[in-house]
């Protein structure tokens, strides 16, 4: 049974950092491409970062770069988002997604964390 539990969210105020973690289970971690989405109220869900199976490449929201770190452990199934400097924009829940590299088996995903930024 696959599962990605995400753990980390709160509230924290304008400045503030927060470290994300998704634990992984139920399928070979290592292979999956994993990303960090986020939807805040009554937008779209957008992607925030991604990272490459064995973490060498990283990519991320023009809104978000130089603030937030996108890292792995393939030794514990868990990807990480570590997040600087935050902003009220940056409200927002926060989703784990796992991409495999097959296009024939859709992506996984969490089910969310709530980060709340406001004074």
């Amino acid at each position: 049974q696959v599962q990605l539990v995400e753990s980390g969210g709160g509230l924290v105020q304008p400045g503030g950092s927060l470290r994300l973690s998704c634990a992984a289970s139920g399928f070979t971690f290592s292979g999956y491409r994993m990303s960090w989405y986020r939807q805040a109220p009554g937008k779209e869900r957008e992607l925030v970062a991604e990272i490459s199976r064995l973490g060498g490449i990283t990519n991320y929201a023009e809104s978000v770069k130089g603030r937030f770190t996108i890292s792995r452990d393939n030794a514990k199934n868990t990807v990480y988002l570590q997040m600087f400097s935050l902003k009220p924009e940056d409200t927002a829940v926060y989703y784990c997604n796992a991409k495999s590299p097959s296009p024939r088996v859709d992506p996984y995903w969490g089910q969310g964390t709530q980060v709340t930024v406001s004074s």
